[in-house]
Formats: structure tokens, sequence, C-alpha cells
């Protein structure tokens, strides 16, 4: 297998005939150059910036020094691909309220993110730049030096001796022949070593830059949280109004329309125009028919009106099978767990009646424990098939199955769980977590 990183290059056969010893030191020679290019660019605004602060020109130098960490991260980012072939995402960035350089600039500024950057550039500038000048020395041009000895002395000293690193005298082939080799040695040692560094280099970057940190985490799950509600809330407040808009626009016009042709059907006289007006006349009721059971599945408005109980009342008494409804709720709840409890109790109703063969069903239920209960019990043949307790994969052999519901129930936190042994009984229930609603209690 491939090796993804430095330190797995190290530990495989053929390491030192690979890149990796090459990448290894380029990454180390490009991070102290980056860090010094950072010292000096860092030092340049604060001084240029303090200087000028007197005369407020030089406030904004001092606040592109709080984001100098911006584009330093993002160029260590890259870097990490010498060491380190995984891709290195930086934590998530929230989005300015309006577009501008200055909502721009105080989000950024308000981000952790901003100023772990910030340090990490300073921690680059002080003190890691010049740790990796020096391992890439110490690693490399010692060991150069020693092995080319036998060429200093055929160059430099004439045949007759040679000075290794300055410090002692060869004055010897032989001896400038062994330090050759102990340079060799050296230089295969300092190719680990700079491997070893390199990944440990990395590794500190992933650290200091990489993803989201746990309080991240919370905060994106806060949000999330958030949103989902507000698009539940939105997508409850759009089906309200498609409601309105058919059962005030749509409906009031065919039942002007109904009404005109069976006016014009009274006064017309026998024939084919009679008769065309009387099928006319029957396609517009059974359209309005349509139309209104159509208002009463978007929206019905007993659930708008009167509560989750009587709009469960409404629903059993129009279903195929008897149902006993025993409902315990100390007042109104959100709209949304209303709406997402009423439309799970409708399809499992219309799954009894469509796929268990039940003579009798019960949908019981309350509030308790800051959740929502219900449970959907009938006395059918059983046999209904759920992925997994929460639902997610819930279906049944006969037909339709619940992962629509199932979804429904997930976005506001809750979950189904389906017990349905072949023979029967089927149970189905639903917890979802909500407080009522004082003001309609």
């Amino acid at each position: 297998m491939r090796p993804r990183n430095v330190w797995q290059a190290m530990s495989a056969p053929g390491f030192l005939l690979s890149a990796w010893p090459w990448r290894a030191v380029a990454h180390l020679l490009t991070g102290a150059v980056t860090g010094a290019v950072t010292l000096v660019g860092l030092v340049v605004l604060v001084t240029v910036g303090g200087v000028l602060s007197v005369v407020v020109v030089g406030l904004p130098l001092l606040v592109l020094t709080a984001l100098a960490g911006l584009p330093v991260a993002r160029l260590e980012r890259l870097r990490l691909r010498l060491a380190d072939d995984a891709p290195a995402p930086g934590p998530p960035r929230r989005q300015p309220a309006a577009t501008g350089p200055w909502p721009w600039l105080t989000t950024r500024l308000r981000e952790p993110a901003t100023w772990r950057d910030l340090g990490h550039a300073l921690l680059l500038a002080t003190v890691l730049w010049p740790l990796d000048a020096l391992l890439v020395t110490a690693a490399l041009t010692f060991p150069l030096a020693t092995a080319a000895t036998p060429l200093l002395m055929a160059t430099v000293g004439d045949g007759e001796e040679a000075k290794v690193l300055k410090l002692w005298t060869v004055t010897t082939w032989p001896t400038a022949c062994g330090a050759a080799v102990l340079g060799l040695l050296l230089l295969i040692l300092g190719a680990y070593a700079l491997a070893l560094a390199a990944g440990a280099r990395a590794a500190l970057t992933r650290v200091l830059l990489g993803g989201p940190r746990e309080a991240d985490l919370d905060a994106r799950v806060v949000e999330l949280t958030r949103s989902r509600v507000r698009l539940v809330d939105a997508f409850e407040a759009e089906r309200r109004r498609i409601e309105r808009d058919l059962h005030d626009g749509a409906q009031q016009r065919l039942v002007a329309l109904t009404m005109t042709l069976g006016l014009a059907r009274l006064d017309a006289p026998p024939g084919p125009l009679a008769d065309q007006l009387a099928k006319a006349h029957g396609e517009a009721g059974r359209a309005l028919e349509e139309l209104r059971e159509l208002i009463h599945g978007i929206h019905p408005k007993v659930l708008a009106d009167h509560g989750l109980t009587a709009a469960v009342d409404d629903a059993a008494d129009r279903s195929a099978v008897p149902v006993d409804v025993r409902l315990e709720l100390p007042g109104r709840l959100p709209q949304a767990v209303e709406a997402a409890a009423y439309f799970v109790v409708c399809e499992a109703l219309a799954n009894v009646a469509r796929h268990s063969g039940a003579d009798r069903a019960r949908v019981t239920g309350g509030h308790r424990d800051g959740r929502l209960h219900l449970e959907i019990h009938d006395d059918g043949r059983g046999g209904a098939e759920a992925g997994t307790e929460a639902g997610t994969g819930a279906r049944t052999r006969g037909g339709s199955g619940l992962t629509g519901l199932a979804d429904r129930v997930s976005v506001l936190d809750g979950r189904i769980s389906l017990s349905s042994p072949p023979g029967g009984p089927t149970l189905l229930r639903v917890e979802i977590p909500c407080e009522w609603t004082e003001r309609f209690a």
C-alpha cells in the first residue's frame, strides 16, 4: 500500500530511494521561509500600525495584524501536503449576516478560529521556523560537509590536508575516505531525522489548524438544531398559507362555478345542452369534493382550530376501521409537533385499513417528561417490518411504509418504533420532545 504520510513512508522499504526524504526537506525548508517572512510581516505591520495609530491611519494596519493568521494558516494547510497526503480542512467559518467588508471583518474577528490562526502564526514566526532551519542545517549541512572531505582535500587542500567542519584537520587519504563514509552514514540518519521532524511538524499543524474543535462542533450542532426548527416552522407556515389560499381562492371559485352551472342547468330547456350542463355540474361538484379533501390533507382546519385531540378524533371517525381514541393532553402543543403527530396517526390508520385486516384499532397517548407519546395499536395480522427502532427504515409489507413518517418525526428529534410479530398485534410508538403551550391550555 502506498504510504500516505512521511511516518508511514519511514517504515516502508525503499524509503531512502523514494521522494519522501525530499518532501520532508521541502516541508521543513518552506516552513523556515514561511516563518521568517511571517516574522518580518508581523513586525512591519505592528511597527507601522503603532507609529501611525496616533493619527488613526495605523488602526486598520493593527486590525490587519489580527487577521494575519488567516493567509498563513491557509498556506500552512497547503504545505502540509508535502508531509501528509491527507487534506487538512479548516474550521467551519460563519457566513456574514450581510455582504460587504465590514460584516465580513466583524464576523471573522468574533470567531475563535481567527485567533487560533493568529496564535499559530506567532508561534511559527518566533519558535518553529528557527527550529526548522536548525534541523535542516544539522541534518544536511554537517553530513554533506563531512562526506565531501576527500573532495576538499583534493581541491582546496592540494592533496595534503582538509578541514572538516572547521573543527579538525585531515592529513591522510585513508582518514579522508573514512570521514566520507561517516558523512554518508550521518546523511542517512539525517534523512530519517528530517522525516521524523517533518511528520511531527505536520501533526502539530493539523492539531493547531485542523477541523472544528469540540466547542466548534457544539456550536454547529446548536446552530443546525435552530436552523432545522426554523425550517420546520417555515414549512408549516407555508403549508397553512397554501391551505388558506386554496380555501379562500380556488375553493370559492369552484363553489361559484358549481352554483352557476346549477342555475344554468335549471334554466336550460331539455335537450343536449341540458345534458352537457348536468355533466359539467357533476364534474364541478366532484372537483370541489376533491379540492376539499386536498385542503383537509394539507392542514386540517380542525387541527388548527381545536388541536391534536380533536383532529385525531376526526381522523378516527373517518377511518374505515373502528378506532378508539384516548389522548390526555394538557393543552395545545407546538404547531409543528401537532402537525407531525396528526399525519403520523392518519398514515398509520390508513395502513391499518389497507394492509392489516384488523377489526379494531386504538390510539392512545399523552404528554409526560417533556415528550409527546403516541401509540397506535391494531389487532390485525401483523408482519410489518421496521428497519431500525428509530424508524428510519421502517416499512410495511403490504404497501407504503413508514419512512416518510420517520423522516417527519426525526426532524423534530423524535423517534418511531414498530412492534409487529406475525399474527399480530401491531403497535406503533411515537415520541416527540416538546412542551405544551400554556396559552392554549
